[in-house]
């Protein structure tokens, strides 16, 4: 058995220490792409969504909004080929709303977690997890969802000995 990090990830302009800044490369890619250095065997999928986000960060902002409102589960571009072989399942995603992006939830639902390890890490500019711990672990039932952590998007770059010190002490 492996582990799965599975994240959904916005580049383009974002909300960061009080500005709008055009990012390259989206906050949660980055914890992603570390844990990945990290956790020796551990396969990457990057959550995507058929109909794309606003480039413009306002109007991605009510699009999330709207989405969380109404509940929607937008349609994924990828699937993984076969959820079955991995044991634990890290899922990370910005702090949208409060929670993670409804794509988020779509991955979830669309995904058998049952028996597996779930751990949730999020990027956020003071939002921290919000009520995303507690959604997730309304997604998956069946499933062990350990205590999250919370990375602030503006020092992401710089986030290696807090994750390293977070990894050391989850239960895995």
């Amino acid at each position: 058995m492996t582990t799965l990090i599975a994240y959904f990830s916005r580049a383009g302009k974002n909300y960061v220490s009080g500005d709008i800044v055009d990012l390259k490369i989206g906050n949660t890619q980055v914890i992603a792409d570390m844990l990945h250095d990290s956790i020796p065997d551990s396969d990457m999928f990057k959550i995507s969504t058929i109909a794309a986000y606003s480039d413009n960060y306002k109007a991605c902002c009510e699009q999330a909004k709207e989405e969380k409102s109404a509940n929607n589960r937008p349609k994924l571009r990828k699937h993984v080929e076969d959820m079955s072989k991995y044991d634990t399942v890290f899922i990370g995603y910005p702090n949208w709303c409060g929670t993670a992006p409804m794509a988020v939830f779509t991955f979830l639902e669309e995904n058998d977690m049952a028996g597996k390890l779930v751990v949730p890490f999020c990027t956020h500019e003071g939002t921290g997890l919000g009520s995303s711990e507690e959604d997730i672990k309304k997604a998956c039932p069946k499933s062990k969802v350990l205590h999250g952590h919370a990375f602030f998007g503006t020092t992401v770059k710089d986030a290696l000995p807090e994750m390293a010190k977070w990894l050391s002490e989850l239960p895995l």
